[in-house]
């Protein structure tokens, strides 16, 4: 079940219905049914996986708070971890080590086949995270156990991060679980509008680039340089829209439920540099992996050779948690060089402004500094989006050698018309103009307030309507609901 379904429409008032309905003592039990229905729609069987992990973690985090045994706490925190870590890398990188191995092998005349026929179960990067983060909490004393397994079950599987995150933290959402919570009309306006305005980001701006991206990324012998450049931006496009809506929506799912997720995008084209790029992007991913992988390290805390190559483990790590491929593992390590090279440039590119007297707080420079953080970005990109090593290599080839095709043919072979043009340029600007708003709703006013009133809400309807029925028409025009990009990770 996606959330840009029809099962969804179906299956989301229901659980509404039923979670209000329910006294507040016994609400854990419809919403935990709710959110094992929802992971087993996709495959019933790859359930037992994740109830493994969860029972695993849960047992050994209550005898590491019982215990004073500094050996039985170690040993319990090493048995979470392999059991988490074992299940994620032989569903997700036995297939793509064992590949490797092959190839190898064939270098040197040997012939096997040593691959299994595994499917990757949904979500299980995500929900391995959160398993893990609780474990290393409570081993740190940094939180309490909870004793209540139902209630520790709903924070692995609450349906609507399960599949592609935020990545929750234990002391956000436990204690939210058990928070006695009505029904409140602000919530629910502010959750519906969020929803919507996901659902818009998905339907109407992501899917509608895809079929140009796919048109050029899936025929790379056929590319052109243009056409290489117009689809990776695209795809910038494409990937954020796609992912920041899985988010939007929710996070409007859960609030309308008094449930407030971490935001996990913040503008992240905005950005002026590719250290605050990765504080705006996927930001529960970011900080996961500063507070349990980049601090344990050793973090900013050693010699400036350990702290670069600290920066460059961690994004060789994220390329991996991304995907079982080189290309992913290539674009970690393409924006860990880009994080060294700008921190090992940092003081000569000041001095150097000084020099030629640029002031790098006027706006002109902070234009500059934003265009060139977004090409960094979108050429990391084009190592991402390619289906595999040979594919990018052939696209990287054809970026710099194909500039002789004609613009117009181009756009013929990517099927981009005026009217797809316009569409997507109208599409785009909506959904930055959209963007803006939730920015501003979610920043509280200096009385602790958020930006929100009901004239806002009148002014706005407008806008929600026509997101509403674009959103929709292009949904039931199309041949059904399209997968998130990040359900493969």
């Amino acid at each position: 079940m996606t959330f840009n379904s029809l099962d969804f429409l179906i299956f989301y008032p229901i659980v509404l219905l039923l979670h209000f309905l329910t006294p507040l003592k016994y609400r854990w039990i419809p919403l935990l049914g709710a959110s094992l229905v929802f992971y087993m729609w996709w495959s019933a069987p790859l359930f037992f996986l994740i109830l493994f992990t969860t029972v695993v973690s849960w047992i050994c985090s209550l005898i590491i708070e019982k215990t004073d045994d500094t050996k039985k706490k170690k040993l319990c925190l090493t048995l979470t971890l392999l059991t988490s870590l074992g299940v994620l890398f032989f569903f997700k990188y036995y297939n793509f080590l064992a590949g490797s191995a092959m190839s190898i092998g064939a270098l040197f005349g040997a012939d096997f086949d040593a691959t299994l026929n595994l499917i990757l179960p949904v979500g299980i990067s995500f929900y391995t995270f959160q398993t893990l983060s609780y474990a290393i909490d409570v081993y740190r004393g940094d939180i309490k156990t909870e004793h209540h397994f139902g209630y520790y079950f709903l924070f692995v599987t609450f349906f609507p991060q399960l599949v592609a995150g935020p990545i929750e933290r234990p002391d956000n959402l436990l204690p939210q679980l058990r928070k006695p919570y009505k029904w409140n009309w602000d919530d629910a306006i502010a959750g519906g509008k969020r929803m919507l305005a996901g659902f818009f980001k998905k339907i109407v701006v992501a899917d509608l680039l895809a079929t140009y991206v796919n048109a050029v990324y899936n025929d790379p012998a056929s590319s052109s340089s243009l056409g290489i450049v117009v689809a990776s931006a695209m795809f910038a496009v494409q990937i954020y829209c796609d992912f920041s809506g899985y988010t939007d929506i929710a996070i409007g799912c859960a609030r309308i439920m008094g449930i407030h997720l971490m935001q996990n995008f913040n503008r992240p084209y905005s950005a002026k540099t590719i250290k605050e790029f990765w504080a705006r992007w996927h930001i529960s991913l970011s900080t996961w992996f500063r507070d349990y992988l980049y601090i344990p390290l050793g973090g900013n805390r050693c010699a400036p050779f350990r702290r670069w190559m600290n920066v460059m483990i961690v994004f060789l790590v994220s390329g991996l948690w991304h995907g079982a491929a080189w290309t992913f593992v290539i674009w970690g390590f393409l924006h860990g060089a880009y994080q060294i090279v700008g921190g090992l440039t940092l003081k000569k590119r000041q001095a150097l402004c000084e020099k030629l007297h640029i002031n790098r707080e006027s706006t002109g420079f902070h234009i500059y500094q934003q265009i060139l953080t977004c090409v960094l970005v979108t050429f990391a990109w084009i190592f991402f989006r390619a289906n595999n090593t040979g594919d990018l290599m052939i696209l990287l080839g054809h970026l710099f050698t194909g500039w002789n095709v004609p613009a117009a043919q181009v756009f013929a072979d990517m099927g981009l018309n005026w009217t797809g043009a316009l569409t997507s340029i109208l599409s785009v600007a909506s959904m930055v103009f959209m963007d803006r708003l939730i920015v501003h709703e979610e920043q509280p006013k200096t009385d602790g307030t958020f930006a929100s009133d009901r004239a806002v809400y009148r002014g706005r309807a407008v806008v929600t309507l026509w997101i509403v029925a674009c959103a929709w028409l292009v949904l039931l025009a199309g041949d059904g609901a399209s997968s998130f990009i990040y359900f493969q990770f």
